[in-house]
């Protein structure tokens, strides 16, 4: 964890935006997989560990605004779980570290709350994406689940957000750290994906070197010569030399921070003909926007500058027509592109998702465009200084969508469907790096990963 003042400083910096009231933060509990004692690896609530720092189950915390009051509540270990876990600091020990003097036990949470709400102060909560802290939350504010969203406090939210958006030096060096051992993995991955494998083998691979430095997996990895499938975690395919393979991947560092990267390889060591041109427009495309991404430009101008970069990549191809800007107007490129250009990366790959997009990602004068493509953009508004975002571009042959379309006759001034046809097993081609947006720019974090053609066919296994 960080040193105690930082931990300290920030639970100051967000009572300040809040004046007056209770600010409950519910920490995550173990989840079993398929009985009680038999658990999934535990990840601890981000901004928990944001304004507590601690990495373990079972606990909650206050901050007592009007009172300038920190407690952090849970319930020391028994000796019959010390047989199973051994000896592990006290709540109150672990309370220390952080700069918090003041413990009870998780019962005592309960009188605390009540009494508060019973003389007419205000405790506020952040919105909740697991089912055991909405119950939770019911049970200590008799609030029913189903009005439990729509009671997470707006004001707390926002303030939570607009802190955690901008990333300290010291948060910087754990995601840096991440983005460099996130590299390593793409690396082994080239050096090692060859024809007569299976996918399993190399996402089992980077995902134990991302064990055995230390971190885990921030998300399950996505390694899939299905590349079209955005959000592909099959690992069950035989490569074939020819195959293109889409891996995005990442590694979480101790601190919890996250990496994400995405690469394509070459499955035989070469891309043919057909691979190489739309590598190379994604490829552009995602240079570009990189070095369009600075402070005040709003991100979905360069999500749209991505855009027209594919779309009159696709056009000297002869797979679109027309007028680049004017196909991207009316989202004829959303054939091929269907997602968002980046987003938000710090504790979370997909920075504060469950906070809620429209404030992470939006403002009340930016809102989200609703068309297919536009709507799936996570992150709109304009860039600062301290920002951590990514910049995936990509293009992607979707069997399924084209067929609609053509019948449809979607976007027929734009799309060339005969020429379109000839891609239909193709698969996908998505590129992504992590940037940190600085006062003059930006600045891509970790070393540098191969991601030129020469360079990924150079070091991919023949």
């Amino acid at each position: 964890m960080f040193d105690a003042t930082v931990y300290i400083e920030r639970r100051q910096t967000l009572a300040q935006q809040i004046n007056s009231g209770l600010i409950l933060f519910m920490g995550n509990n173990e989840s079993p997989m398929n009985y009680p004692d038999n658990t999934y690896p535990f990840r601890q609530d981000s901004s928990f560990l944001y304004y507590f720092g601690l990495d373990c189950p079972g606990l909650a915390a206050v901050i007592d605004v009007d009172e300038d009051k920190v407690c952090v509540f849970g319930d020391d270990l028994t000796v019959d779980d010390i047989v199973w876990t051994g000896p592990l600091p006290t709540v109150q020990d672990r309370a220390r570290e952080v700069g918090v003097n003041e413990t009870a036990t998780l019962g005592q949470l309960q009188t605390i709350l009540t009494n508060a709400a019973a003389g007419g102060r205000a405790v506020r909560f952040l919105p909740q994406y697991r089912a055991d802290n909405v119950l939770a939350i019911q049970r200590l504010l008799g609030i029913c689940p189903s009005e439990i969203a729509s009671r997470t406090s707006q004001t707390l939210t926002r303030a939570v957000i607009a802190q955690r958006s901008f990333k300290s030096d010291q948060e910087i060096e754990q995601i840096e750290w991440a983005v460099n051992l996130t590299g390593e993995m793409h690396t082994l991955a080239m050096k090692t994906a060859r024809a007569g494998m299976y996918e399993r083998e190399i996402a089992g691979a980077i995902e134990g070197l991302a064990l055995s430095r230390g971190g885990r997996l921030t998300f399950p990895t996505i390694f899939s010569i299905h590349g079209e499938t955005l959000h592909n975690h099959y690992h069950g395919n035989k490569m074939h030399a020819g195959d293109i393979v889409v891996n995005d991947s990442g590694a979480e560092s101790p601190l919890g921070y996250a990496g994400d990267i995405t690469r394509t390889i070459p499955i035989g060591g070469k891309f043919s003909a057909r691979q190489k041109d739309i590598y190379a427009i994604v490829l552009e495309a995602q240079e570009t926007a990189i070095q369009a991404s600075a402070p005040g430009v709003e991100f979905r101008d360069v999500h749209r500058l991505a855009c027209t970069i594919l779309a009159t990549g696709l056009t000297e191809l002869g797979l679109m027509k027309g007028t680049p800007a004017d196909a991207v107007d009316a989202g004829a490129h959303t054939l091929f592109f269907q997602c968002g250009l980046g987003h938000m990366m710090g504790l979370d790959v997909h920075d504060m998702e469950g906070l809620g997009e429209q404030y992470v990602g939006y403002t009340d004068q930016i809102e989200r465009n609703p068309a297919f493509g536009w709507k799936s953009l996570r992150l709109a508004k304009a860039l600062e200084p301290g920002f951590v975002i990514t910049v995936e571009p990509g293009i992607y042959f979707i069997g399924e969508l084209i067929d609609r379309w053509r019948a449809d006759g979607k976007c027929a001034d734009f799309i060339n469907y005969d020429a379109v046809e000839q891609y239909r097993d193709f698969g996908g081609i998505r590129l992504e790096d992590d940037i940190l947006i600085t006062p003059g720019g930006h600045r891509v974090l970790g070393a540098p990963i191969p991601k030129s053609i020469k360079e990924v066919q150079a070091l991919s296994s023949g």
